[in-house]
């Protein structure tokens, strides 16, 4: 069974997609949509030079994806080492990046940490603006001298890593507010890639879903069925607040409780979405019109609102 195609346009994946169905992770994107074709266009020119690249974007959109993408497009031999800044350990956070010695801590051998780790590749910091305040001077020392010193060490190793870093808040408020290191935030603004959250790349989202049917069908052996017209016009309409993420969770639950081979909107499981008043629906209609006829029909929309109450 093949998966969905879609369009000819590039889609990037995890590769243990499969290996971890619960993954918390977007683990698709597409660049159909203008603004991901957008994207794509600052990706491919940011990917092969020397650069540090902070990814903004929403929980969920596939910031990771991006730069597992721009590790593979820089040509780098070394490894791809993916850190969550939230996950660092509140003591041995210094350790856990730089490494340390042996006989450092008690009963443990030397570790190179995620910098030697990555020596030679690329280091992916996810939600940079977890990184504890107390190292973000040190870590961007590292970076700029292209040196860490570990833990328990008495001089310093060099290390050659690019580092990308993502974020889902708006940095510049954290440095504004005395929260992130304001000289670490214009290191990482060298190379800037913002990631729209899925509702503002309208045209991703049945590619999308398409992709995901594809995948659970073939992974609960059955033949992949169809969105029906209503229920493609409820995905396009459903604001998506929990992004790719979100989207596969829908698409998973509607492939369970539907049957047959058309999945209907009474399948997917996102909130009806709410009528407009009356008002705002004719203001709408006003708005599609020439400047010329806008005051004629917004009169004549007033004397009928009036005529019903």
């Amino acid at each position: 069974m093949t998966l969905p195609d879609t369009s000819g346009q590039p889609m990037l994946t995890f590769p243990e997609a499969e290996k971890s169905p619960l993954s918390i992770r977007a683990k698709a994107l597409v660049f159909i949509d203008p603004r991901s074709q957008q994207l794509r266009q600052t990706l491919e020119r940011l990917a092969p030079l020397p650069l540090p690249v902070l990814v903004r974007g929403e929980t969920g959109t596939g910031k990771e994806l991006l730069a597992r993408h721009i590790h593979k497009a820089s040509g780098r031999a070394g490894l791809f080492v993916s850190v969550n800044c939230g996950a660092l350990s509140p003591n041995h956070a210094e350790a856990e990046l730089f490494g340390y010695t042996a006989g450092t801590y008690a009963s443990a051998a030397g570790r190179t940490g995620w910098f030697g780790s990555a020596n030679g590749g690329t280091l992916y910091l996810d939600e940079i603006g977890d990184l504890p305040q107390s190292l973000q001077a040190k870590f961007l020392a590292a970076l700029e001298n292209h040196e860490v010193t570990r833990v328990g060490a008495g001089h310093s190793t060099p290390v050659d890593v690019r580092l990308v870093a993502a974020s889902s808040i708006d940095l510049a408020q954290a440095v504004a507010a005395g929260k992130f290191n304001e000289r670490l935030y214009r290191y990482l603004r060298e190379g800037d890639l913002e990631l729209p959250a899925l509702r503002d790349r309208p045209g991703d989202i049945l590619p999308l879903a398409e992709y995901f049917l594809g995948v659970y069908s073939q992974r609960l052996g059955l033949a992949v069925p169809v969105f029906s017209d209503q229920a493609q016009a409820r995905l396009a309409e459903h604001p998506w607040p929990g992004n790719t993420r979100e989207l596969e969770n829908v698409v998973h639950f509607a492939l369970l409780v539907s049957r047959g081979d058309i999945i209907g909107p009474e399948h997917l499981n996102v909130p009806q979405p709410r009528a407009l008043p009356l008002r705002q629906c004719l203001e709408r209609e006003i708005d599609t019109c020439g400047p010329d006829g806008q005051a004629a029909l917004r009169q004549l929309i007033e004397e009928a609102l009036a005529r019903l109450h």
